[in-house]
């Protein structure tokens, strides 16, 4: 399991719900590509309303033509390690947002399924 406390460095990739890659949501290829090199974890969020480079308004509200709602992958772990990725992300991104913040780390452990409570059903 990976340890990370203290200093470390965080990515925010803001793309498209809609955008692809070879036919599989772009933010889920991110995610997996993350895991796959290691990183320590990697979460999505989903924006109700945003505004990028275009400045097209995409916007969760009903009846609203824009659909492609904003979407940001944050992915969190030691800088070497962050830095290593972003050629990565190089690949995967036509358009987007990636930001690097420094953040610290005050707590980063899993949930051991022994210690969760009766009636938990979250993985």
């Amino acid at each position: 399991m990976t340890r990370l406390t203290g200093s470390a460095l965080r990515l925010t990739a803001i793309v498209g719900e809609n955008d692809t890659w070879h036919h599989r949501p772009l933010y889920s290829e991110i995610v997996h590509r993350a895991r796959r090199a290691g990183l320590a974890g990697a979460s999505v969020f989903r924006g109700v309303e945003g505004f990028g480079a275009s400045s097209l308004i995409h916007t969760a509200r009903l009846l609203s033509l824009g659909e492609d709602l904003p979407v940001a992958v944050v992915i969190v772990d030691d800088e070497p390690r962050v830095r290593a990725f972003l050629p990565q992300l190089d690949e995967l991104l036509a358009g987007g947002l990636v930001i690097l913040d420094d953040c610290e780390v005050i707590r980063y452990a899993g949930r051991d399924r022994q210690t969760r409570p009766k009636g938990d059903a979250s993985r």
